[in-house]
């Protein structure tokens, strides 16, 4: 059998997500960006010119801390666990084996199919954002305004990383908007990003801005952990991923 139809045989599990899935997927994408928009508002109102440099270094804080974190979960499926595994082997690991096989694969998700999940994952402190803005006071909300902004791009960020991951794979039909952000990096990418899927793929792991991937990887980050990690477990890194690319062939 041709590895072609192969993959194709594994994606369609993904083609067409459950009902349940596919009405949670609706759901958080509704709240979340319902949740969005209140807080944003709310950020506005309680915003003041004496708060600029804070808010601008909390923001870039922010991102940064997403992108960090975006690279942390990337790195661990990648690198760790097996698609046998009991239900996270499934739900979580084997999308990331499957990218390696095929990665143009996610910009055939439409909108709620990509960006469910990560609207699910901030529901939480979304709405604990929204329930400070309608019960503290006024005072207080002014004082914590930095820390929210920081909060605010941290979870708007997360909420888009895999929107902007699909965006890295995708090479027509883009919006200017969005090439403007690649070309200037401040989200991540396409040719950035073509670095992580060159094989083993273990490299430059952070797919929301990818700032962090270069000095990262200066400094050998990823690398210290795996070592750090097989002397602990004796685990080699990436042993499923390349028993799962061998099963393709």
């Amino acid at each position: 059998m041709s590895s072609q139809i192969k993959v194709k045989r594994a994606f369609s599990l993904f083609s067409f997500p459950p009902t349940g899935k596919r009405l949670q997927e609706w759901i958080s994408v509704i709240l979340c960006f319902s949740l969005i928009c209140f807080n944003f508002y709310n950020l506005l109102f309680y915003l003041r010119l004496e708060h600029t440099p804070s808010v601008l270094v909390g923001i870039f804080a922010g991102v940064i801390t997403a992108d960090f974190l975006s690279g942390l979960f990337h790195w661990g499926a990648d690198t760790w666990g097996s698609v046998e595994l009991p239900i996270v082997g499934k739900a979580f690991i084997r999308p990331f084996r499957e990218h390696h096989i095929d990665p143009t694969a996610i910009t055939r998700h439409d909108f709620i199919e990509t960006n469910g999940d990560n609207c699910f994952m901030t529901l939480v402190p979304l709405a604990n954002m929204a329930y400070k803005f309608v019960s503290f006071s006024p005072e207080a909300l002014c004082d914590s305004c930095p820390w929210d902004c920081y909060v605010f791009a941290l979870i708007i960020f997360i909420t888009m990383t895999n929107q902007i991951h699909k965006w890295s794979h995708t090479y027509f039909g883009l919006p200017r908007w969005v090439v403007f952000l690649q070309d200037w990096h401040i989200i991540l990418p396409r040719k950035h990003h073509r670095i992580h899927h060159v094989s083993p793929h273990e490299t430059y792991f952070c797919i929301t801005t990818g700032w962090l991937n270069y000095p990262l990887e200066k400094i050998r980050f990823w690398r210290c952990l795996e070592n750090i990690i097989q002397g602990l477990t004796g685990e080699k890194p990436r042993a499923d991923d390349m028993k799962w690319a061998q099963k393709i062939k």
